[in-house]
């Protein structure tokens, strides 16, 4: 065998899964056509932020006043924007690499095509063909956007990928989907200075999130003069010369809603390759390949990490699939992985975050629950830094932490510690001996 381990696909999990097996001593590839770092670098993660750090800077400038700083009229230049966007991704792309070479892993450029259970065919970008062998395939094909039925991408019908390729800020966009996507492009569009409209089709934005959390979104969202319609199905989109024409259906009344451009986020599904998944008998269907609690396929040795395998769509938890997959197949297996205890946040000014379930969900599961919430307004550095609103809300059962939301400035990073409480499943006890630097805004953990 050439190597222990070839993975296909440099996303998160692929190259975690690459990075960790290396570090435990096993001899590894992985395959990249030429996106290093996989959908989050290039169209996910890193642009979208790199963008709403931009347009947060833009907006904290005007609050300045209220502390005393007079900087003049804030301006801004989206060229420069887009040239940070784009630095980032490549700083990114390079790292994953850097890492990935540093820690001996053999990095092959072209795309990789299953063959058979050990080969693995490489077809370089000058068409040259070479077959590597390995005890282990990983696939780690990705993701792609959801598309509405009868509707496809173009000039004026963008997916994430096509907004954030654009080089000038549209004057006025309608955003389909109200989901984390939808809503964080919507914030950087706004805040500077894009008319936005959101439609979303379920009866609150965020569907998966705190009903509570959801409705202070929306209600930040409206302070920006973004025009937020839920409950509210798309009919058609008819795409002119200068703009686009949606019709849609809001609650019980027709609505045509009419802008520049249209930005469809309703979701992202599976990248499969059903042709080389249907070749091997590779079990699949459309919402991912069909893995086992160890990441096996019904293949022997064939494995599958990240959003190609379905489910939650986010790239720690690919990340996590792969330090995992890593673990059980050349370490002692110590490192487990469970979707309940993934973190999500939603990047929004202000942030939405979440670990562990919410309290509709604990509540349909019949769970009895003791729920605790503080609010933003009674921390001093949330005050002195004008974070505005914002709440914690923990959800206990017998006494152990079952759920976190946040709804506030810089909530991302607060779950993070909250994400390690839900994941060993501490008690009341536990955290009320939990003692946290004062003043910081990490004191909103305190449980009463």
């Amino acid at each position: 065998m050439d190597y222990d381990l070839v993975v296909i696909g440099a996303g998160p999990g692929g190259h975690t899964a690459a990075e960790y097996a290396s570090r435990l001593g096993a001899r590894v590839a992985i395959v990249e056509k030429d996106k290093w770092g996989g959908v989050c670098t290039h169209c996910g993660c890193i642009p979208t932020k790199a963008l709403l750090e931009c347009s947060k800077k833009y907006v904290d400038i005007k609050k300045l006043k209220r502390i005393g700083i007079a900087v003049g009229e804030p301006s801004f230049d989206f060229s420069v924007m887009k040239r940070h966007q784009n630095q980032m991704v490549r700083v990114s792309s390079l790292g994953v690499r850097k890492t990935l070479k540093e820690t001996g892993v053999e990095c092959i450029e072209g795309e990789g095509i299953l063959v058979s259970p050990e080969d693995v065919e490489v077809v370089a970008s000058d068409g040259k063909k070479k077959k590597i062998r390995s005890k282990h395939i990983v696939i780690a094909w990705g993701s792609k956007p959801a598309m509405l039925p009868n509707v496809e991408f173009s000039n004026r019908v963008l997916s994430s990928a096509g907004l954030l390729s654009m080089d000038t800020l549209p004057e006025s966009i309608i955003v389909v989907g109200g989901g984390a996507i939808g809503v964080e492009f919507a914030t950087v569009l706004a805040e500077l200075g894009t008319k936005v409209v959101l439609l979303e089709l379920m009866d609150q934005i965020l569907p998966n999130e705190e009903r509570e959390a959801a409705g202070f979104l929306e209600g930040e969202l409206k302070k920006l003069g973004i025009d937020v319609h839920t409950s509210t199905a798309i009919d058609s989109i008819e795409e002119m010369d200068d703009g686009v024409c949606i019709r849609a259906k809001c609650e019980d009344s027709n609505r045509e809603f009419s802008a520049e451009y249209v930005l469809i986020c309703v979701g992202r599904e599976p990248a499969l390759r059903t042709g080389e998944l249907d070749r091997l008998f590779i079990g699949y269907d459309r919402r991912g390949i069909k893995v086992n609690e160890r990441f096996m396929t019904n293949v022997e040795n064939i494995f599958a990490v990240g959003d190609t395998t379905g489910g939650i769509l986010l790239a720690h938890r690919a990340v996590a699939q792969g330090r995992a997959l890593a673990s059980d197949l050349f370490g002692n297996g110590s490192i487990t992985y469970s979707d309940g205890t993934i973190p999500a946040v939603v990047y929004t000014h202000p942030n939405v975050a979440r670990v562990g379930i919410t309290e509709e969900q604990a509540r349909k599961e019949g769970l009895e629950i003791e729920v605790k919430k503080v609010e933003y307004g009674g921390n001093i550095i949330a005050r002195t830094g004008l974070m505005g609103n914002g709440f914690v809300k923990t959800l206990f059962s017998d006494e152990r932490l079952i759920g976190v939301t946040i709804a506030g400035d810089e909530a991302g990073e607060l779950i993070a510690p909250m994400s390690l409480a839900v994941v060993n499943k501490m008690t009341i006890q536990q955290l009320r001996n939990w003692v946290i630097p004062h003043p910081t805004l990490s004191e909103l953990l305190y449980v009463l």
